[in-house]
């Protein structure tokens, strides 16, 4: 039986923007993925918990997003193993759990620039099939590309979600970088300020 190609895409989603839902819906349509799953990340091992909006809140966010599109999923896989979350070893584990799928692991060009400073990043890259997309101002060179590596040419979204949270702590109006659910969400919980760390 052919196995089902799952896109992972693994984040905090810090808020869930309309650059995470284009890129996602790109490689869907475009790239040979059958689904892709929202993984929200609990914590990231480069990041510092207070940053982060609460792990339940994001992931809240994250099914508003992607509610009607039926070929994205949000998962908390990642929430049931030992932290901080190593991307090697949710991994290995999603082939355990998963035999029927064939994962395929997404990051961002900027991401593969220092790939070298991940956590078992050559295990990573001789153990998984790994999707590169494009950010601004890391061009990848794509004949150096181990065997296991792709990249794709998506469009290029330019929005992070720090400046999303950045715009709404100043008050912005910012509803059309973000899925109207989303958006209607935020707005009904009142300040980013008291959406709150764990």
């Amino acid at each position: 039986m052919k196995k089902l190609k799952t896109g992972i895409f693994s984040g905090s989603f810090n808020p869930i923007h309309i650059g995470h839902l284009a890129l996602a819906n790109y490689l869907c349509e475009y790239e040979g993925l059958d689904e892709i799953w929202f993984m929200v990340t609990p914590q990231n091992p480069l990041k510092t918990q207070a940053e982060l909006w609460s792990d339940e809140l994001r992931l809240k966010l994250v099914e508003l997003a992607i509610d009607d599109y039926p070929r994205f999923k949000v998962s908390d896989f990642e929430f049931h193993l030992p932290r901080p979350s190593y991307s090697v070893h949710t991994l290995e584990k999603l082939r355990e759990t998963y035999p029927e799928r064939e994962f395929h692991f997404i990051i961002g060009s900027d991401n593969w620039a220092r790939f070298d400073r991940w956590y078992q990043s050559e295990r990573i890259i001789n153990e998984n099939q790994i999707i590169i997309y494009p950010r601004p101002g890391f061009p990848v060179n794509e004949t150096e590309l181990p065997e296991t590596v792709r990249l794709v040419h998506s469009p290029v979204f330019e929005i992070s979600s720090t400046f999303i949270r950045e715009a709404l702590d100043a008050g912005k109006d910012i509803r059309y970088f973000l899925h109207p659910r989303v958006w209607e969400a935020i707005k009904n919980m009142g300040n980013n300020k008291d959406l709150g760390s764990n």
